[in-house]
């Protein structure tokens, strides 16, 4: 891979909502009343709620925040990886990942067709050892 990649260290939220019209719109409203940013967020679903990934400019407040409004959300480490957007990047992640035996427990990823960088959040089985194993792709 010839493009150069920026690995930084972030605290992803997963926050369990109802699975209903408005639960994400109070929870962004909330965020976007305290100035907290969202940088990246994925949702799944089941049957009765939602799990809804984010990473976010202030974690810790977030948490407190959502806390307080007896919202449910837990943290976790993950890999905030940039690059350029290009095809093979992913391919070239994956495979020096295997290589160190690091499993992709999850990873959510998007760009724009014309943007040339493109933003993946990536949750490893070893956070460390997948940092390491990145740091001169």
């Amino acid at each position: 891979m010839n493009s150069p990649i920026t690995i930084d260290l972030a605290t992803q939220l997963a926050v369990f909502l109802g699975n209903r019209p408005g639960a994400l719109a109070r929870v962004c409203h909330e965020l976007a009343a305290a100035q907290i940013n969202i940088h990246a967020l994925a949702t799944s679903d089941t049957i009765d709620h939602a799990v809804v990934r984010m990473v976010v400019s202030d974690p810790t407040k977030a948490l407190m925040i959502l806390g307080e409004r007896g919202v449910l959300a837990l943290e976790n480490d993950v890999l905030m990886i940039e690059s350029n957007n290009q095809p093979g990047t992913l391919a070239a992640i994956a495979e020096r990942l295997a290589k160190a035996s690091v499993n992709i427990e999850y990873a959510y990823l998007a760009t724009s067709a014309k943007s040339e960088h493109g933003l993946m959040i990536l949750r490893p089985s070893n956070v460390e050892k997948a940092e390491r194993a990145l740091r001169d792709l």
